[in-house]
């Protein structure tokens, strides 16, 4: 494999395929299962949309903050440069450590799963029921992991292959998902409408209950006790919408950035955070808040599509969530490597990951996210190393805006294209909403938490190992 350090980048992201890949990541397979976890914690459809409209709020707010990041620092690996620019090479490393081992990696893995799931329902000798083989009870090999890891090696061979191959898978299947999400969000408004079942919603629209104890033991929520439930529930749709900075880190090969990345997060998170809150809408026609809470596997999108249609509708959505995942993972793949390679830059990564081949792609980067992200789908650990980093991934998100705040006072000569939107007030109602979230999560949800201030912790003597080994 040549490789070159210093080749110029084609600027070949343009911005309809810098928004495909902000949309592309976004959606991946959440909004077709989170629900039903949301509505175990909340109970009603009323406070279901609010879970998935604060989500949306929250989103938006970081989004148009990200704008002026986005302007002032138009270089490769996005957020992790807007901290090394903010806060130094430690918090930047920290944040990049973290995205590698477990934030972008597991989720490229968690992805490639349910990939390799839904193949399961449509083909049953993959279904993930099977075992090929296990080391007592502590491990085991299913043929959803094997399918896993090859979508994730050829995806990369793919991007091996040159942007323009990459960004064109991305334009195809998320311009695919997009349109069959309409297409499921038009039809159960439409044609699977229930007018028993949107009666028995509206009827308890407002009545918040707790379900985690089963539908025979609701528990009645006032108060406080919805606030929490609604800041618990953000851990799966704050989830389900993440993924939006990723464009960021392939800003050395967008053309004009300071113009395209600040848009193209705006008009992206703003398509999903619609279709969203319109899925749900969808899910609210056609099914009782019981059936979503106890829809099988959490796969509330094939409940709904059943009602639809009642013959084929589980292999429907099993198809479109395919579709949908495929067109994630491309996307992450895509963007994630570019991180690495920034970091490589730095001397804050493999070395080699700062190379490019002769396709102009950070081919090595791209090797070793898969090899990661390959042994995190063997381990069976991809789903609990994701509940582990929410707080972590809400965590830089307030460093990163806070940042703005900082640079307004230390560099106001800094050239601004794009200004963040409604700065003070939003950014800052950012922060505040985000900091309540993660005082929740570390309250109520210690045991996932603690061990993600863990991993990004024991990024500290990582990073000082690191630089006394370059001195």
């Amino acid at each position: 494999m040549s490789t070159q350090q210093n080749a110029k980048p084609h600027t070949q992201l343009n911005l309809l395929d810098a928004t495909m890949v902000v949309v592309g990541i976004m959606i991946g397979s959440g909004i077709f299962i989170v629900s039903s976890d949301i509505a175990k914690e909340v109970g009603s459809a009323g406070w279901l949309l609010v879970v998935w409209l604060v989500t949306g709020v929250v989103t938006l707010l970081g989004a148009l903050s990200y704008g002026e990041l986005g302007g002032m620092y138009p270089h490769a690996g996005g957020q992790y440069a807007y901290l090394r620019e903010m806060f130094g090479p430690l918090t930047a490393f920290l944040y990049g450590w973290t995205f590698f081992t477990v934030i972008q990696t597991g989720s490229i893995a968690a992805v490639g799963v349910a990939f390799g799931k839904y193949l399961g329902v449509l083909y049953k000798p993959l279904d993930e029921s099977n075992v090929l083989f296990s080391i007592g009870n502590s491990w085991s090999l299913k043929p959803t992991q094997l399918v896993a890891m090859a979508i994730i090696i050829f995806l990369t061979w793919v991007n091996t292959r040159g942007l323009s191959i990459g960004k064109l898978i991305q334009n195809i299947f998320t311009f695919a998902k997009m349109g069959s999400l309409f297409g499921l969000i038009a039809l159960g408004l439409f044609v699977g409408y229930n007018a028993d079942v949107v009666a028995q919603n509206w009827s308890s629209f407002w009545n918040a209950v707790s379900l985690k104890n089963g539908i025979a033991n609701p528990v009645q929520l006032t108060g406080w006790g919805i606030v929490i439930a609604v800041a618990v529930s953000q851990t799966g749709s704050l989830f389900s919408s993440d993924g939006w900075n990723n464009i960021t880190f392939a800003a050395r090969e967008t053309k004009d950035p300071q113009r395209t990345i600040p848009l193209a997060v705006a008009y992206g998170t703003f398509i999903v955070t619609a279709l969203y809150l319109l899925a749900n809408v969808a899910y609210l026609v056609t099914l009782n808040m019981n059936s979503i809470a106890t829809a099988e596997a959490g796969r509330v999108a094939a409940s709904s599509a059943s009602v639809i249609f009642p013959e084929f509708g589980v292999a429907l959505m099993a198809a479109l969530i395919m579709v949908s995942t495929f067109g994630c993972n491309n996307g992450m793949i895509l963007a994630g490597a570019r991180c690495y390679h920034a970091m490589a830059h730095d001397n804050l990564f493999f070395k080699t990951a700062g190379d490019v081949n002769k396709h102009n792609a950070p081919a090595h980067a791209l090797w070793y996210q898969c090899g990661w992200a390959c042994l995190l789908c063997l381990s069976g650990k991809y789903g609990d190393l994701l509940d582990y980093v929410m707080l972590a991934v809400l965590l830089f998100y307030i460093i990163t805006v806070a940042g703005i705040f900082k640079m307004r006072i230390q560099r106001p000569d800094l050239p601004r294209p794009i200004k963040a939107i409604g700065f003070p007030v939003l950014p800052a109602l950012y922060i505040l909403l985000c900091t309540f979230i993660v005082f929740v999560l570390l309250i109520e949800k210690s045991e996932y938490t603690i061990p993600g201030l863990v991993i990004v912790l024991l990024g500290i003597p990582v990073y000082y190992f690191r630089t006394k080994s370059n001195q």
